[in-house]
């Protein structure tokens, strides 16, 4: 993924974190139990902490593959893991249920790119 297309991704992910917070806080209270608020809002903040590893990403383009993929996988795990919570509540789509956890994977994997990008950058130098 180039940097320019990931920078313009984490701005849009990090951007709408805040706006469905902000709908989560104040539009969903009196339709929602606390459970749906609750699973609601840990789609918002995993979308959040992804979103700024995007932008992580695209400010360490340039050190390799294992970037641009982190950033793939973290654009695939908010898709999948965020969105599947969003649409168990909003949706009531209870199949979506497994398949936070292949988010969750795709979100340890970008990690795990990163990490090893890291130690690969650092022996290299």
């Amino acid at each position: 993924m180039q940097a320019t297309n990931c920078l313009r991704l984490a701005a849009l992910f990090a951007g709408t974190a805040v706006g469905l917070g902000a709908f989560a806080a104040h539009g969903m209270k009196g339709s929602y139990d606390a459970v749906a608020l609750q699973t609601f809002e840990t789609g918002v903040r995993y979308q959040m902490y992804h979103g700024l590893a995007l932008g992580l990403c695209a400010v360490l383009a340039q050190l390799g593959w294992r970037i641009r993929a982190a950033a793939i996988c973290f654009l695939i795990g908010i898709v999948l893991f965020s969105g599947s919570l969003y649409g168990l509540v909003l949706l009531d789509a209870r199949w979506l249920g497994p398949v936070t956890p292949i988010g969750g994977v795709a979100f340890l994997a970008g990690w795990a790119l990163l990490l090893r990008s890291q130690r690969g950058a650092a022996t290299a130098a």
